[in-house]
């Protein structure tokens, strides 16, 4: 086999297209990876596929499914943005299927960091004489499924924080669950942004003073999309039952420190109240495969995962009303975060 020499130009412009679709994935494929495949032939590509939901084809799959004339791949290089698997999960292994596809060039943007496949993939496409090129775009293919390796590496899912905040640093005015409405700190545009980011994440947790006294929801109602595991902290059971959070209508987990006990799609799971308890609550969310944690509040909750370092990123809508006196924000390092300002509201985010 004589190949056409490649620049590396050239792959990273491939690489790019694999990344460009493996994000056409986010919010349906965990807990696996987002992954992107092309397959190119005399420069030209002919054909291309992503991971498009959880228990589905993968990349490889579709790409090479994608291919209408299967002689060419024999003279193809498939490009992927992630290691192909090598084990038996919901779908058989990608490699088998390059190897027996005889595929004889592939090219990797990033190993796959879970210890199953790490390495796997590539040795046995080594061993069966195909041309394997790793390290390509490596570090945004690292970025891209950042909640991924994160939950392979830490042995928890992904933390994002978020809140609303006024101008002189308040979330709220101070209220009870009897008297008042939120103050409406962030506007119409980073509201739909929030759910948006709802819809990529796999759970979302509040305590249970943000449920006594807000109700939310805390569903994707204003965005397309799956709504999120939700998650409570609720200590000694406290919260009112005629929240919306305890309506059966989304699968919701109830941590507290009194009881382990199931009805319909609400769970209550018991935690060691003589040990730390956010440890033991990203333990058993690890355990459930949820890769990615957004953490709406309230102000306490919020702090304690500051206080023990427990986020990866944090995003603070920040408005320019001022309230004068309410509910004080968490208090957080932000001299380093990135700004982007949105009609009022400005969003600052740490990562």
């Amino acid at each position: 086999m004589v190949y056409k020499k490649q620049t590396i130009s050239s792959h990273e412009k491939y690489i790019k297209r694999c990344l460009e679709l493996a994000l056409l994935g986010r919010g349906n494929v965990s807990p696996n990876p987002m992954v992107g495949a092309v397959i190119v032939y005399n420069h030209t590509i002919i054909g291309e596929g992503y991971h498009m939901r959880f228990g589905g084809a993968h990349a490889e799959v579709n790409a090479i499914n994608a291919v209408k004339d299967k002689s060419l791949l024999q003279k193809s290089i498939i490009y992927v943005s992630l290691e192909p698997c090598s084990h038996h999960g919901k779908t058989p292994p990608c490699a088998d299927l390059i190897i027996k596809s005889k595929i004889p060039h592939v090219v990797i943007a990033s190993m796959d960091s879970n210890a199953v496949v790490c390495g796997n993939g590539i040795n046995k496409l080594k061993i069966a004489g195909i041309r394997v090129e790793v390290g390509i775009l490596e570090e945004e293919a690292k970025t891209l499924n950042v909640a991924f390796n994160l939950f392979q590496t830490k042995k928890r899912p992904h933390i994002i924080l978020k809140w609303a905040e006024s101008a002189d640093g308040f979330i709220d005015t101070l209220r009870d669950t009897k008297h008042g409405n939120a103050a409406q700190i962030s506007n119409s545009i980073s509201s739909l942004w929030v759910h948006k980011m709802r819809s990529e994440t796999d759970a979302i947790l509040v305590g249970r003073n943000t449920v006594n006294v807000d109700n939310p929801s805390l569903t994707t109602r204003k965005w397309f999309g799956k709504n999120p595991l939700r998650v409570i902290i609720d200590s000694n059971l406290t919260t009112k039952r005629n929240r919306h959070v305890f309506n059966g209508e989304e699968p919701t987990l109830i941590f507290n420190v009194k009881e382990n006990r199931i009805q319909n799609n609400l769970e209550w799971i018991k935690l060691d109240s003589s040990k730390d308890l956010l440890p033991q609550l990203l333990t058993e969310l690890h355990f459930r495969k949820i890769q990615s944690l957004l953490v709406e509040g309230g102000a306490f909750t919020t702090q304690q995962f500051i206080d023990n370092s427990l986020f990866d990123k944090c995003v603070i809508i920040k408005s320019e009303m001022e309230l004068k006196k309410g509910v004080k924000a968490p208090q957080i390092d932000s001299s380093n975060f990135k700004t982007l300002k949105i009609n009022n509201d400005q969003l600052f985010y740490y990562g």
